[in-house]
C-alpha cells in the first residue's frame, strides 16, 4: 500500500513541479522583457562581484547566481523536507514505548501511525519543491555563466584565446561550468538541511540521556575517520584527473581536426597510439583514485550505521543500574537509527564541495582576466586614417613587433608584403583591435583604438582571415552575419560583386546550403569568396584582407580583386599578401621583416 501512495504522490508531484517550472520560466521571460536594462545592471554587478576575490568557493557561486533568496527558499524548504523524513523515527518509538508501558488505546497507535504517514508524505512535497526551486535557479545560473563567458571571450586579447587550446575552452564551457548543478542544486538546499537535522537529533537525544547521545556519535565518528583515510592527498588525485583530462580532450580535438593530414601521410598508427594513451591514462586516473578509496568507504558504510552496536549495550546497562528508564531506552535506539541516514546523505556531497573550488578557480581565471581597454562611450573621430606610433608588441615576453611607425591614409590600398612570419597579420590585428600593444599606441582618426568603445571598432573595421571561418549555418546567413538586417537582394549583391555567387548558384540548395561546421562543405577558395563577401556586407569603412586569396586559383584571384577594386572605393584597405605581383597596384607597398618595416613606397618606386 504505501508503495502504490509513494507512486501515485509522486507522479502528482511530477506534474506540480513541470507546472512550477513553466510558471518560473515565463515569469522569467516576461521580465526579460521588461526589464532588460536592470538585467543588464545586475550582470554588471555580478561580473564586479566576481572579480573580488573570495575565499569560499560556494559563496562566490551563489554571487555569481544573483539568486540567494531563492536559494534560501529551497534551503528552507528542503529543511521541512528532512524533518519530515525524521519523525517517522519518533512516531515508531512512541508506539514501542506505548507497547512497553501496556497502552491499550488502539486509536494511540492509529494517531502515530498516521502522524508518519502524513510525516513522509510532506518529506516527498517539500524534497520535490525543494530540488524544483534549486534546479530552475541553478539552470538559469549555468546559462548566464556561460553567456558570460563568452562574451569575456571577445572582449579579452585574442592571444589569450589563441594559446589556449580549444578542447581547453570547450572542456570550461561545457562540462566545468555543468559540474556546478550538483553544487549549487543538491549541495546547497540538501547539505544544508541534512547536517540542521542531524544537529537537531542529536540535541534532542541529549535532552533524553546525554550519554547515549555520546555513545551514538562513536561509530559514526570512527566511520568519520574512515572517510578521512579515503579523502588522504584528495587534491593529488583530483588534479591528476583533471590534468589527463585535458590532455584527453586537447588530444581528442588534434586527432579529429588533423584526421586528413594523418591519413595523407600515413601517421595513423602513431596519432593513434598518441590518443589511446592519453585516452587510456585518463581513465586509469579515476580507476586508481577510485582503488585507493574502496576499502575507506567500505568501512565507513559498514561501522558508522552501526550505532545500535553501543546503543543497546551502554543503554541496557543503564537501565540495570536504574538511571535509564527503559522508554528513554526504546526512544534512543530509534532515534539513533536514524541519525546516520541525514548525516550520510550531507557527506555524499564532499566530492562536490571538493572539486568545485578547481571549478570556481578555472572559470574565475577567465572571468577575471584583464579585459581589452576600451572607452564606454563612442569617440569623436576625424576621419579613418591609421597611424602606429612606436608600436611593440610582444607575445608574453616574445617581442615580435619592435617599434613601427606607419601612417596609412583613409581611401587609399595600402600594401603589406613580406616573408612568413614578418610580422604583416600581427600588425593587421593590432589595427582590428585584437591585440593591444605592449607600448606605442594605435590610432584610426586621431583617436587612440583604447578610446574607442568595442561596438564603434567593431563598426570600423571588416577583417577578413586567410583562414576564412564559416558557421555551421546557411551560406545565406554566413553572409548576413556582416550585417543582420540586410535584405536577401542585399547578401546576393554582395555575392556577386566578391565573386561567389556562381558557385553558390550551382549547389543543390543555392544560397540555403548548409556549409558544414567551420565550412568544412566548401573549398578553400569558396569559404574565403563567400568571407569576403560577408565583409563587403558590413561596409565598414577600413577593410583589412590577411591573405584573403591565399586558396583562390588565378581566375578566381582575379575576379575577387576585380570585385574588390569596385566595392573598396571610399574605403581604406590593407591587403597582405606574400606576392607582390598580387598588390602592385596598391598606393602604398610596406615591406614587413622581422617585426619591423624595412621601406614603403609604390611598385614603381
Amino acid at each position: 500500500m504505501w508503495y502504490v501512495f509513494e507512486k501515485l504522490l509522486q507522479e502528482w508531484l511530477c506534474k506540480i513541479r513541470y507546472s512550477c517550472a513553466v510558471l518560473w520560466s515565463v515569469q522569467e521571460d516576461y521580465m526579460e522583457k521588461q526589464g532588460s536594462e536592470q538585467q543588464e545592471e545586475l550582470r554588471g554587478s555580478q561580473e564586479k562581484r566576481a572579480q573580488q576575490p573570495q575565499a569560499n568557493p560556494v559563496a562566490v557561486l551563489l554571487e555569481w547566481s544573483g539568486k540567494k533568496g531563492t536559494y534560501a527558499l529551497s534551503v528552507l524548504l528542503a529543511i521541512i523536507g528532512v524533518a519530515g523524513s525524521m519523525v517517522p523515527y519518533f512516531a515508531a518509538g512512541n508506539m514501542v514505548v506505548g507497547i512497553f508501558n501496556a497502552v491499550r488505546d488502539w486509536s494511540f497507535y492509529v494517531q502515530w501511525a498516521c502522524i508518519a504517514a502524513v510525516s513522509y508524505a510532506v518529506q516527498i512535497i517539500f524534497h520535490h519543491l525543494s530540488t524544483t526551486v534549486s534546479h530552475v535557479a541553478t539552470f538559469a545560473t549555468i546559462a548566464n555563466l556561460r553567456i558570460r563567458l563568452a562574451q569575456k571571450l571577445t572582449r579579452i586579447p585574442m592571444g589569450y584565446v589563441l594559446d589556449t587550446p580549444s578542447g581547453t575552452l570547450k572542456r570550461l564551457l561545457v562540462e566545468k561550468v555543468d559540474g556546478i548543478e550538483t553544487t549549487l542544486a543538491h549541495a546547497v538546499p540538501e547539505l544544508t538541511s541534512n547536517i540542521t537535522v542531524v544537529i537537531a537529533i542529536f540535541i534532542y537525544l541529549g535532552v533524553l540521556d546525554w550519554r547515549l547521545a555520546l555513545a551514538t556519535l562513536l561509530t559514526i565518528f570512527v566511520g568519520l575517520a574512515c572517510m578521512a583515510g579515503m579523502m588522504k592527498d584528495y587534491e593529488v588525485w583530483y588534479q591528476n584527473t583533471i590534468t589527463t583530462g585535458k590532455e584527453m580532450n586537447n588530444t581528442s580535438v588534434e586527432y579529429v581536426s588533423g584526421i586528413e593530414v594523418i591519413k595523407a601521410f600515413g601517421q595513423s598508427a602513431s596519432s593513434y597510439e598518441k590518443f589511446s594513451k592519453a585516452v587510456y591514462a585518463s581513465a586509469h586516473a579515476f580507476i586508481d583514485w577510485m582503488s585507493h578509496c574502496q576499502i575507506w568507504q567500505d568501512a565507513m558504510l559498514s561501522i558508522a550505521p552501526a550505532t545500535l552496536v553501543v546503543v543497546l549495550p551502554l543503554g541496557c546497562l543503564f537501565v540495570m543500574q536504574g538511571s535509564l528508564e527503559p522508554a528513554t531506552l526504546v526512544m534512543c535506539a530509534v532515534l539513533s537509527l536514524g541519525a546516520f541516514q541525514p548525516l550520510y546523505a550531507a557527506m555524499s556531497f564532499g566530492d562536490s564541495l571538493a572539486q568545485v573550488g578547481t571549478i570556481v578557480e578555472e572559470i574565475s581565471e577567465v572571468l577575471n582576466y584583464p579585459d581589452q581597454k576600451r572607452a564606454e562611450k563612442p569617440g569623436v573621430l576625424e576621419g579613418t586614417d591609421i597611424k602606429l606610433k612606436d608600436v611593440h608588441f610582444a607575445y608574453d615576453a616574445n617581442e615580435v613587433i619592435h617599434g613601427v611607425d606607419l601612417t596609412i591614409n583613409s581611401g587609399q590600398v595600402t600594401a603589406f608584403v613580406g616573408p612568413s612570419g614578418s610580422g604583416k597579420s600581427t600588425l593587421a590585428r593590432l589595427v582590428a583591435g585584437f591585440w593591444d600593444p605592449t607600448s606605442g599606441s594605435v590610432s584610426i582618426g586621431g583617436k587612440d583604438i583604447c578610446q574607442l568603445c568595442p561596438s564603434q571598432l567593431a563598426d570600423l573595421v571588416a577583417y577578413v582571415d586567410q583562414d576564412s571561418y564559416l558557421f555551421d549555418d546557411t551560406i545565406m546567413e554566413n553572409i548576413r552575419m556582416g550585417r543582420k538586417d540586410a535584405t536577401d537582394e542585399e547578401v546576393i549583391s554582395c555575392a556577386k560583386a566578391s565573386g561567389c555567387h556562381n558557385f553558390i548558384h550551382s549547389l543543390p540548395a543555392g544560397y540555403q546550403t548548409v556549409v558544414g561546421g567551420s565550412g568544412g562543405h566548401l573549398s578553400g577558395g569558396e569559404r574565403q569568396r563567400v568571407a569576403i563577401a560577408r565583409a563587403m556586407l558590413k561596409d565598414a569603412p577600413i577593410i583589412l584582407l590577411d591573405e584573403a586569396t591565399a586558396y583562390a586559383d588565378p581566375e578566381s584571384e582575379a575576379e575577387v580583386e576585380s570585385a574588390v577594386a569596385k566595392l573598396v572605393a571610399g574605403k581604406t584597405l590593407v591587403v597582405i599578401a606574400h606576392r607582390l605581383s598580387t598588390v602592385q597596384n596598391a598606393d602604398k607597398i610596406v615591406v614587413v621583416n622581422n617585426g619591423t618595416i624595412e621601406a614603403e613606397g609604390t611598385h614603381n618606386r
